[in-house]
């Protein structure tokens, strides 16, 4: 007779076993939104379901920790402080549009599955302050070429937001989503014929 062991997770400081668990519990949000269980996150996080209320008290307080973590821009600032200011603009934009993309369409995805209409906390001033950062970014991306451009980076920067935001939600763009090249076309050279 041969009996089943359970490999134990490693042991974790409570700091960081909260983090693992809001982690895995936002990556379970995307696929089964609010309806997830806590036997679902427990097993996707290898602890017994009892640990998790060692760490809340209950589901709905990590739901709502993953669904914060979601709109950490962290990741996504760090995705666009590794595109390379020594290539061609137009490679540049390309990318920046291809990551603020992947980044909303995730981010709208998320909070269909949710049932959010906006951002939690968007109001807040650390919310602000990310926006503030984010878009200093984005004018750094394009700030190398601004001698080529008809309007200051940080305006450019504006319209290529506007432009990607619009052309990333599937009603906002009446379901017809512009690719990264859309956007930086648009942008880039406008839609007139050449005479």
């Amino acid at each position: 007779m041969t009996t089943t062991h359970r490999t134990r997770a490693r042991p974790m400081a409570p700091a960081e076993r909260r983090d693992h668990l809001i982690d895995v519990t936002l990556r379970l949000l995307r696929e089964h939104g609010r309806e997830v269980t806590t036997k679902q996150i427990a097993e996707a996080a290898g602890v017994a379901e009892g640990t998790i209320f060692r760490v809340v008290d209950t589901k709905e307080e990590l739901v709502d920790a993953a669904i914060v973590r979601a709109f950490e821009p962290g990741a996504l600032m760090e995705r666009i402080r590794e595109i390379d200011p020594e290539q061609p603009l137009e490679k540049r934009l390309l990318i920046l549009v291809a990551v603020l993309q992947q980044r909303w369409q995730a981010t709208f995805d998320l909070m269909r599955r949710v049932g959010l209409v906006r951002p939690p906390h968007h109001d807040h001033p650390q919310a602000d302050a990310d926006r503030r950062r984010l878009l200093d970014l984005i004018v750094a991306v394009i700030a190398p070429d601004a001698d080529r451009l008809t309007l200051p980076p940080d305006l450019f920067a504006h319209r290529l937001r506007l432009l990607t935001f619009a052309g990333s939600h599937p009603h906002i763009s009446d379901g017809h989503l512009l690719t990264p090249e859309d956007v930086v076309t648009t942008l880039l050279h406008g839609l007139q014929r050449n005479p």
